[in-house]
């Protein structure tokens, strides 16, 4: 079905000059005014308004401004023979989608110009509904995803954080730990309460205790004043230990007793506390490694592990990664005051081969720096980081070498070859398989479970 275009001139020679150049590729329709053409779209939906600027009665500039509040607006583009920059710069505060001259006008351009147009307006519109829908799915907009894996992340998310039971929040850095414990507490009763994080990794041994439980004045050097410590801070609202398996053992000791009565002591003091908290905890770490190891109490573990979510990394969910450039893009276009509609495909091509060892967090610095140096209203491959470009064109070269060697077979043939020429390389161990093809071990045993593939 051809796009609907509403030509709206008070000279007949060029509307009708318009209507015969353009018919062909448009189902068109004309009016001399202003107050005529409103008239047609009140009755029906146009997807073009090109409109003069000079005419009796209302002009351009007032048809645009009512076109644009309609429920459904056209693509709205404004002829005129009085061109400046003033005349453009008026024609978009009042929502023109753009402007053309009508002495220097060629039908080719007018026709790329609509065709521009319309492209950037459905872009648009996806752009408001995927944010609309991720509103209306999650209840919240700091967690985006809509693979399987992350999916069950947020289904969890949801049933945990009306309790007040502990959460351990697993996967390496960058994947958004902190981003999913806030939204426990956001969704939780105590979301009024106050939000207090501390990052382990951050702090020494020596420091640690004091600014979970505080201290009183003079408890030890350097300590001239009694002082709070984040577990009173967080009073009814969430405590959030952010690489939790950095602790060390005392902590470790006095976290536990924490835990089991919600009762503790400032350093220098034998007075004991109460505190309403729950705790959210964090952590790269195979903690149950650590625990085998004789690094981590076991009793701790379980204490912290009541729950546990874990958030898996970006290469095992490749098909979020469209859901996140675009949202990250919409939040550093509006930062930056860039109209910026979308990532055009073969960027975005490039961000589905690359590997994201740094996760959700290096793909949101690659869509920050492809913002700021976009020159354009889409974003392309010369504007995203040089390291993601030169990495991901490999990727590319890589799997095209494969796929021929195997004889141009189907994708999914090519997917078995490549499993079962990683497995023969490796002797059919699985984790070396599994690195050699740089996806992760479990990943590697769904992917042997679908071929019907064996390995140890």
């Amino acid at each position: 079905m051809s796009p609907s275009l509403l030509i709206v001139d008070d000279e007949k020679p060029t509307r009708e000059g318009l209507r015969a150049a353009l018919e062909d590729k448009y189902d068109v329709y004309v009016a001399e005014s202003a107050e005529s053409a409103l008239k047609l779209l009140e009755k029906e939906s146009f997807d073009v308004l090109l409109t003069d600027l000079r005419m009796p009665g209302s002009d351009g500039f007032q048809l645009i401004t009512r076109a644009k509040s309609l429920a459904k607006p056209p693509v709205c583009i404004l002829m005129t023979a009085y061109g400046s920059e003033d005349v453009a710069v008026e024609a978009m505060k009042r929502g023109a989608d753009d402007y053309v001259a009508k002495g220097r006008m060629q039908i080719e351009e007018l026709e790329l110009r609509i065709q521009r147009a319309m492209k950037r307006q459905s872009l648009e519109a996806e752009n408001h509904q995927l944010h609309e829908r991720l509103d209306k799915k999650y209840g919240v907009t700091g967690i985006v995803g809509d693979s399987p894996a992350m999916s069950e992340v947020l289904e969890l998310v949801r049933q945990v954080s009306p309790t007040r039971t502990t959460v351990l929040i697993t996967g390496e850095s960058g994947t958004g730990k902190e981003v999913v414990a806030k939204t426990v507490h956001q969704l939780s009763p105590r979301c009024r309460g106050p939000w207090v994080a501390v990052h382990c990794a951050g702090l020494p041994a020596t420091l640690l205790e004091s600014e979970l439980f505080g201290h009183e004045k003079g408890a030890f050097t350097g300590a001239h004043e009694r002082r709070s410590g984040r577990v009173e801070m967080a009073q009814g609202g969430t405590l959030f230990l952010d690489e939790i398996g950095e602790i060390d053992a005392v902590t470790q000791v006095k976290l536990l007793r924490f835990l089991g009565e919600r009762t503790f002591e400032r350093i220098g003091s034998s007075r004991t506390l109460i505190a309403d908290v729950r705790l959210v905890a964090a952590t790269n770490k195979d903690l149950t490694a650590m625990v085998k190891a004789g690094t981590f109490r076991e009793d701790l573990y379980f204490r912290l592990a009541v729950v546990p979510i874990h958030i898996p990394p970006l290469r095992e969910r490749v098909s979020d990664i469209p859901l996140l450039a675009n949202n990250f893009l919409r939040e550093f276009a509006e930062e930056n005051s860039k109209r910026i509609l979308g990532i055009a495909t073969p960027a975005m091509e490039h961000l589905l081969r690359y590997h994201w060892p740094g996760n959700v967090r290096e793909l949101r610095t690659a869509i920050e720096h492809a913002v700021v140096l976009c020159r354009n209203d889409m974003i392309g491959i010369r504007d995203l980081p040089a390291s993601l470009k030169v990495i991901a064109s490999d990727a590319s070269e890589r799997e095209t070498r494969e796929v021929i060697s195997t004889g141009k077979l189907t994708l999914k043939e090519a997917e078995r070859q490549l499993l079962m020429h990683a497995l023969q390389e490796s002797n059919g161990n699985r984790t070396e398989a599994a690195r050699r093809l740089g996806i992760s071990r479990r990943t590697l045993h769904r992917k042997l479970h679908e071929f019907q593939l064996q390995g140890n």
